[in-house]
């Protein structure tokens, strides 16, 4: 099969574009004949010796971690899915799982079938950002109708799919995105969008019940000014989370750092919602597998409107 591989950390010249054995399948696991890869900040900084790198071991790796395709094999073991069902998935994070590829062994517990009104294209890319909205929003941030939230970085892959679970979930959003991006997210409905280029957010968001900082850093830290007593700040950037966590305790507000989890389950509810015209995902821009290079190079710019996807 073909995949992108890497011998060495480094920068886009250490990905090579090579063939390799198709995965052993083991129990509890069904073959996936792969059709697209999400591809995420995180998957070009752990091939940098950064982000998940640590959780890595040996190298070689194949990258990726979320995917789209269908059923090729199943495990002996294996009753809940069939060779031909259309799936979509996030698994194994922060270890390897090797979405990168035209054949991924996945567990079951960590896929979902894939409706035929979610395109393939999207569903390799709502895995890893849907799950961080649903489990920032809602496991983490408890939050509930009625409720503010602010999502710090809205135009961004969990940026706009936060802001559309928050409003379907009741509450009112606010959220920062530069001017040009301000028809985009107010039609997603956001109620409020702040230009954080001529704009503080203090100054327009204040005793909110919920801050989704994407962002991390100094911004997370000055947004914890926006938070009422009794909220919550959760912090998605792990480099920053200390300091961000630290800042909260100095002013007593309540900071939460996340790991996106696999949850097959919330999967479920993320794909039915795009069923039902309740969810979009934006597709930013596709590559080819083998281009992954100029992939990581667009999303390393920080101006990604919503989700790049390889295409395989």
């Amino acid at each position: 099969m073909k995949a992108i591989q890497i011998s060495e950390f480094g920068s886009n010249e250490v990905l090579s574009y090579t063939e390799l054995a198709e995965p052993e399948l083991n129990p509890g696991q069904v073959l996936i004949k792969n059709q697209a890869a999400g591809v995420n900040p995180i998957d070009w900084k752990t091939c940098s010796g950064g982000g998940a790198a640590p959780f890595i071991g040996d190298l070689p790796f194949v990258p990726g971690w979320e995917f789209a395709g269908t059923v090729a094999k199943i495990a002996d073991d294996v009753t809940t899915f069939s060779v031909g069902d259309p799936v979509f998935g996030f698994i194994r994070f922060p270890e390897r799982a090797g979405c990168f590829a035209e054949y991924v062994a996945a567990p079951v517990d960590q896929i979902s079938l894939r409706p035929a009104e979610l395109p393939v294209e999207a569903a390799a890319g709502l895995g890893l950002a849907g799950l961080t909205a649903w489990q920032a929003l809602f496991d983490k941030g408890n939050l509930k109708a009625s409720q503010r939230v602010v999502i710090l970085a809205g135009a961004g892959g969990v940026g706009h799919l936060a802001i559309q679970l928050a409003k379907w979930a009741g509450a009112q959003v606010i959220t920062t995105a530069s001017a040009a991006n301000h028809d985009f997210l107010t039609a997603l409905g956001a109620d409020v969008v702040i230009d954080y280029h001529t704009q503080k957010i203090t100054d327009h968001a204040k005793d909110v019940d919920l801050v989704i900082d994407g962002i991390g850093g100094q911004v997370g830290i000055e947004a914890l000014a926006c938070v009422k007593p009794g909220g919550t700040l959760v912090t998605l950037p792990s480099a920053t989370k200390d300091e961000v966590i630290a800042a909260g305790d100095a002013i007593k507000v309540n900071v939460e750092p996340i790991r996106v989890e696999p949850n097959s389950d919330q999967l479920g509810q993320l794909a039915g919602l795009y069923a039902e015209k309740k969810l979009c995902l934006n597709l930013a821009n596709t590559y080819p597998l083998a281009q992954v290079g100029n992939a990581f190079d667009e999303s390393k710019t920080g101006k990604v409107k919503g989700k790049l996807v390889l295409t395989i």
